[in-house]
């Protein structure tokens, strides 16, 4: 990756003014926002980021209270903390205090604002592994046209705090700017980028180290009624959390059958530290790139896998796969046998020695 990419043609095939940024930082937030409020939160750098095209802010975690604004999809807002309130026929009872007012928490994924210092040259001959640690990065196509569909119904491309790429280059433009040349390993259309590296923490080796591997009696117990994954070592719980899986059936509807996750006893077949996600057997018409810690097993497809396009855990909100936060996943993913590889990130194998993931109700 070595022919000249000057910030001008960034821009451009960003689709951004030249006085635009492709990575923003977010520090027009006093650190006095950030206080710590006695008795009720804990001191944090949380910030969330808006799911909904709109989302209301309330004057006091109530659906019924008086709204006194709005979010846009992607505003990135400060996450004072989290307190119980009432929304009616919904599962989640939370809403999350901003500087404005209360909004409903699972409208809001929880991001962090941690940019990187960018590397000057790759650390492997053909690239690494990278995780996004900002709220989002502008992303300029490198080989247009576009492929993926995805890339049809966005006017500005962007990766989102916690998706997993593959960087196989890096430029310098013409103001300085360190760009990675970004793009999937695994699944892909063929589609390639350039972001700002600051977005961008390279993973290393340590991260994926297997957890507790000499234990051989490992079950992972999904439950479907109650929305929850159990990890459990000869019986005994080790980890646990919530998630979001398919819907239960409970008609003769087709589209919700198979939307459902599969009853019964599974076997993990393949584990990759990232995945390009698309259509699956529902022809729900999903396409995600970049999708981390992804664990399947099923021969249909289906996976546990990191999330960040909701904030929904303990809801069904998937196409029949495990939904769980990218903490949960990359617990899971490490837990799991068998054991993945940093390099090439992708192991496929099936049978003795593979954890048995049970999907009940």
């Amino acid at each position: 990756m070595s022919s000249n990419f000057s910030r001008r043609s960034f821009m451009k095939a960003a689709g951004l003014s030249l006085a635009g940024l492709a990575f923003r930082t977010f520090e027009g937030f006093s650190a006095a926002q950030h206080a710590y409020l006695p008795g009720v939160y804990q001191p944090s750098d949380r910030l969330g980021r808006v799911l909904e095209p709109q989302l209301e802010i309330k004057s006091r975690p109530d659906e019924n209270s008086p709204t006194v604004g709005t979010y846009n999809v992607d505003d990135v807002v400060l996450w004072y903390g989290q307190v119980v309130g009432p929304k009616i026929n919904y599962y989640a009872q939370r809403y999350t205090e901003t500087p404005e007012g209360y909004v409903y928490a699972p409208y809001l994924q929880p991001v962090r604002d941690q940019p990187n210092q960018p590397l000057a040259a790759l650390p492997q001959i053909e690239g690494m592994w990278v995780e996004v640690t900002v709220p989002y990065v502008d992303l300029a196509i490198a080989n247009p046209p576009a492929r993926s569909p995805w890339l049809e119904y966005t006017a500005q491309p962007r990766l989102y705090y916690s998706q997993i790429m593959w960087v196989d280059g890096i430029q310098t433009d013409d103001s300085g700017q360190i760009l990675y040349h970004v793009k999937e390993r695994y699944g892909s259309y063929g589609d390639e980028f350039w972001a700002a590296a600051q977005a961008f923490r390279p993973l290393s080796q340590d991260e994926i180290t297997p957890i507790q591997p000499e234990v051989q009696d490992k079950l992972v117990v999904v439950n479907v009624n109650y929305q929850t994954l159990s990890c459990l070592e000869n019986g005994r719980e080790v980890y646990f959390c919530r998630v979001s899986t398919g819907p239960k059936v409970r008609n003769n509807n087709s589209n919700r059958e198979s939307w459902a996750t599969p009853l019964g006893t599974h076997t993990i077949w393949r584990k990759m530290i990232s995945v390009h996600m698309t259509g699956g057997t529902t022809g729900g018409g999903y396409d995600l790139p970049g999708i981390g810690w992804t664990t399947l097993f099923s021969g249909q497809g289906m996976a546990i896998h990191s999330t960040f396009w909701h904030n929904s855990f303990g809801v069904p909100k998937s196409h029949g796969c495990v939904n769980a936060s990218p903490d949960d996943a990359r617990w899971i993913f490490r837990w799991t046998m068998p054991i993945t590889p940093f390099e090439p990130g992708d192991i496929t194998h099936q049978g003795l020695g593979s954890t048995k993931v049970q999907v009940e109700e």
